[in-house]
């Protein structure tokens, strides 16, 4: 079994490079709006609950994933790197995945701002993240975002055996996704 962790800033194309890189491998996307579009709506003003939902339904799922015979999956997250909450988190991710058997592989995706202030309003992603459908309230919390947390890593960083860092600015989603399949041989 393999996990493919795709990381990085807010629409920096986490999502759609791990779909162009499910079509080329057979491996099965969980983006991280998965888990997060069922609990928006319905706790609009419970952020804490929000959050405590998401994460548990992500557990389970990744707890019950590890023990089938699937060939992996591709997980996309946004690691805000300067809160050790989040390197725990994706810490416990790669044990539970480790401890059976199964192989961890980052990649860590960077595009240059304007690029990503434009990505926020493809048609792919507000299809498929309901919750970034008011645009200026999801550029504000782009913004918001930004200004708060570091999301790229820094030179050195990630020391991590599986580890490539792709700057997609000028490249498509699908090169992306064939850069990763030949560079981790998936």
């Amino acid at each position: 079994m393999k996990l493919v962790i795709i990381f990085g800033p807010h629409a920096v194309g986490k999502m759609t490079v791990g779909q162009q890189l499910c079509k080329i491998t057979d491996l099965e996307l969980f983006h991280n709006h998965m888990t997060i579009e069922p609990v928006c709506g319905l706790f609009k003003n419970h952020p804490a609950e929000r959050s405590r939902l998401t994460e548990l339904f992500r557990r389970e799922i990744f707890e019950a994933f590890v023990k089938t015979d699937e060939p992996g999956m591709v997980f996309t997250f946004m690691w805000a790197l300067d809160q050790q909450a989040d390197w725990d988190y994706i810490a416990g991710i790669e044990q539970l995945f480790l401890s059976h058997g199964a192989e961890v592989y980052y990649v860590e995706l960077e595009a240059d701002y304007d690029i990503r202030i434009d990505r926020n309003k493809t048609e792919n992603r507000l299809n498929n993240k309901p919750s970034k459908r008011n645009i200026e309230w999801s550029e504000g919390m782009f913004r918001r975002i930004e200004e708060k947390y570091r999301l790229n890593s820094l030179p050195g960083e990630i020391n991590k055996p599986h580890y490539l860092r792709i700057n997609n600015t000028d490249l498509s989603a699908e090169a992306a996704a064939e850069r990763i399949k030949e560079y981790f041989h998936l």
